[in-house]
């Protein structure tokens, strides 16, 4: 009886903290932001400086335990200022439940050319920018991406 026991425990555990840990990663961590909310407001760099941009639709994520789980899909309105190009972006898979979110169509999108990648706002955490993904509809879906602006470091810092 003993055996069985210790039997059911080794296969119990690894299936409960496996559980556990996939539910932490796709809901524990994630809140929904608010409109108002300082994470549900949206500007883009340009070359004078941030603006604010008018947007509708939004739906927003983010969580407090990592700067790049950011996600957000909103609709532009009104004319965009001159932006400034974000070179290399790489939209981040979001939570499969958040799924107006789909980041390897917004990536095949941008390679293709029927979207176009520009800097949201640079440095909305340390090393990390806000990037923003629209379309000529005015679709638009935004994430934060480690940025590479330190320079070369050597063995010794």
């Amino acid at each position: 009886m003993k055996g069985k026991i210790a039997v059911i425990v080794l296969i119990l555990a690894p299936l409960l903290v496996g559980g556990g840990i996939w539910y932490a990663q796709q809901y524990g961590y994630y809140q929904t932001v608010e409109p108002g909310s300082p994470a549900a407001r949206v500007q883009i760099a340009t070359p004078d400086g941030q603006k604010d941009i008018a947007g509708s639709e939004f739906q927003i994520i983010d969580a407090e335990s990592s700067p790049i789980r950011w996600r957000a899909c909103f609709r532009l309105e009104g004319e965009l200022p001159e932006t400034i190009p974000f070179d290399n972006p790489t939209p981040l898979i979001a939570p499969g439940w958040f799924d107006c979110f789909d980041a390897s169509q917004i990536g095949a999108d941008l390679e293709a050319g029927k979207a176009r990648a520009v800097l949201a706002q640079p440095e909305i955490h340390p090393d990390v920018d806000r990037v923003l993904a629209i379309y000529p509809d005015g679709r638009t879906y935004g994430w934060h991406q480690y940025n590479d602006k330190t320079p070369e470091r050597g063995v010794m810092d």
